[in-house]
């Protein structure tokens, strides 16, 4: 997969301007990449940055660390359980400022067990896909009409994974949504589809609003808790499959800089709305039914039939 050794090329420390004035909204800020993507953007002087997450002490402790190393930086926490529609519904209330430049749809969980979500859905889609639709609906008012101020340029980042190749046919295991997927053991049907469902979905954001710049991102093979603490088996999978092709494990910091690349760092006019980016700036090749504006139209309408 071509462009993923080419971290020299990005430098987010040089390589994003100044965010002054921007406000900024990125979900599983408190560890991973996420927090590297936080503490990236904390350099630049926004005017305000968002994190969620759902571990307070985490969040304290990273509060306390910026404040310290960033004098006048102006954060918020909102704790929010992404598995949970209500969750997600309720925590967006506290988001108060009027406008909002860039969302980072970061958060994810991988390899966890079987199981759905307190909506009924299977976990991994529930979270990775589910959840983060809730956030740009509830963010949808304010993104647009930031978007329609002169001279803005609003950005949402949906981070998706190479692991959105392993899907069914039809896109989603549709039959499966509303169950374990018990018989769909495999880690990557479940994990696959959750991340298909966010490139596609960013790339249909695009189209409906192309105001508002939506692309999606693969970070990489990172170093991250949520690789490392998966099974066993999805472990051999993972390392096994990128040492056959000879793609490295990248640390947390460099796993964010393909988020932080689109999100900040490209010039607007260097990004293709609705594309997805392999690290780094990377166009990435799309199999038939991840191009597919039908399978796209179907899963955003049916998408938002559950957020009612």
């Amino acid at each position: 997969m071509p462009g993923l050794g080419g971290f020299t090329e990005f430098n987010p420390d040089k390589d994003i301007p100044s965010l002054v004035g921007k406000v900024i909204l990125v979900t599983g800020g408190t560890n991973g990449i996420g927090k590297s993507t936080v503490k990236a953007f904390a350099k630049h002087d926004p005017e305000h940055i968002y994190f969620t997450g759902r571990n307070s002490d985490a969040a304290a402790s990273l509060t306390r660390e910026l404040e310290a190393a960033h004098s006048g930086i102006k954060l918020t926490f909102i704790e929010m359980d992404l598995s949970s529609l209500a969750s997600v519904k309720s925590s967006c209330a506290k988001f108060t400022h009027d406008r909002l430049d860039i969302l980072v749809c970061n958060a994810g969980v991988l390899d966890v067990p079987l199981g759905v979500s307190t909506d009924g859905f299977e976990i991994h889609l529930a979270t990775n896909h589910l959840g983060h639709a809730m956030l740009i609906k509830e963010m949808l008012p304010v993104l647009q009409k930031t978007a329609d101020e002169p001279g803005s340029d609003v950005r949402v980042v949906s981070l998706s994974s190479s692991g959105h190749y392993v899907h069914s046919k039809d896109g989603l295991f549709w039959d499966h949504i509303r169950t374990p997927m018990r018989s769909l053991r495999v880690t990557w049907a479940r994990y696959g589809q959750s991340k298909l469902a966010n490139l596609v979905y960013a790339a249909e954001l695009a189209r409906r609003y192309p105001k508002i710049l939506s692309v999606s991102v693969h970070p990489g093979f990172v170093d991250t808790g949520m690789v490392n603490n998966s099974s066993l088996l999805a472990r051999v999978f993972m390392y096994t499959g990128h040492w056959l092709k000879n793609i490295p494990q990248f640390s947390m910091d460099q796993g964010a800089f393909n988020q932080l690349w689109a999100a900040a760092g490209a010039k607007r006019d260097v990004l293709i709305n609705g594309a997805y980016y392999t690290p780094i700036g990377v166009v990435g090749e799309l199999d038939e039914v991840a191009k597919s504006e039908d399978f796209a139209k179907r899963l955003w309408d049916w998408t938002n039939e559950v957020l009612l």
